[in-house]
């Protein structure tokens, strides 16, 4: 199993869901809120249905 990747230390969850309510894009809105959640300690599990995505793309 690969080691985790380190998270973005000038990136925090209110950063990631301010472009949200401006975009267009749905599914990348879910990405951005999946990155979101991630940021402010949620579960892989949750965070991929927040996405829409399967935990191995998390």
């Amino acid at each position: 199993m690969g080691q985790p990747l380190p998270l973005r230390p000038d990136y925090d969850g209110p950063a990631l869901r301010t472009p949200v309510r401006r975009c267009r894009d749905a599914m990348q809105a879910r990405w951005l809120l999946a990155l979101a959640a991630i940021y402010d300690d949620a579960w892989r599990t949750e965070a991929a249905r927040i996405g829409t995505v399967t935990l191995q793309i998390i």
